[in-house]
């Protein structure tokens, strides 16, 4: 299990939510979505759990939690020239032999449950990709690292990554299987849905609770 994640530093993390709510906020709940995830990969019944790690983790909110839950993950730091680049080569970095599965840190409502089930079905099939609603993907599995290949040059975080992905894949003769779709927590009018989606004690759901959001 692969979390490629960035350190929740105000003024880095959550930029388009940032500039309706504010740096530091943003960053606060960057924070919380972050340590979620984490709790949810904990729990899941995986062979190994990597944390891919961009930024500096000692400006970033709530810094001393993320370091105590990161105790529990292999922590990598991500390389390469723009994200498709990182993200290909976190999985090769992270395998070790593995299918890996991998997230990002922007789904807070993902469950041990969840990811279980996505696991299972990555051992069945080459490849699965679930979308999220904005057009991109949260989560994507691939039975050998070299599949991420295919990622470089995939133009990220826009309405066509999850399209484009998928038919990078088949075009490369990689069976997929898609898995449910998922809102993302990019812009404020994501929050009430993803907060609907997560734990009523979660983190995510209790800082967006308190800032009225």
């Amino acid at each position: 299990m692969l979390v490629v994640a960035k350190a929740p530093e105000p003024g880095r993390a959550k930029t388009r939510l940032a500039a309706t709510i504010g740096d530091h906020l943003a960053a606060n709940i960057a924070a919380a979505a972050l340590l979620d995830t984490l709790d949810a990969v904990a729990a899941a019944p995986v062979a190994a759990r990597v944390v891919a790690l961009t930024g500096d983790l000692d400006a970033a909110a709530g810094a001393d939690d993320i370091r105590r839950r990161l105790e529990s993950f292999t922590v990598i730091p991500q390389r390469g020239d723009d994200f498709a680049d990182r993200l290909a080569n976190a999985h090769a970095d992270a395998a070790d032999g593995y299918p890996v599965l991998q997230i990002g840190m922007d789904t807070p409502q993902v469950t041990a449950e969840l990811l279980a089930d996505c696991a299972r079905r990555l051992l069945e099939t080459p490849a699965v990709l679930g979308m999220a609603f904005d057009g991109g993907w949260w989560v994507l599995g691939l039975r050998t690292p070299a599949a991420a290949q295919v990622l470089r040059g995939i133009p990220m975080s826009t309405p066509d990554t999850g399209r484009l992905t998928l038919k990078a894949l088949r075009n490369n003769g990689i069976d997929v299987a898609t898995l449910s779709p998922l809102v993302d927590v990019d812009l404020i009018e994501d929050i009430a849905a993803v907060r609907d989606a997560c734990g009523p004690e979660s983190r995510f759901a209790r800082i967006t609770r308190a800032a009225g959001l």
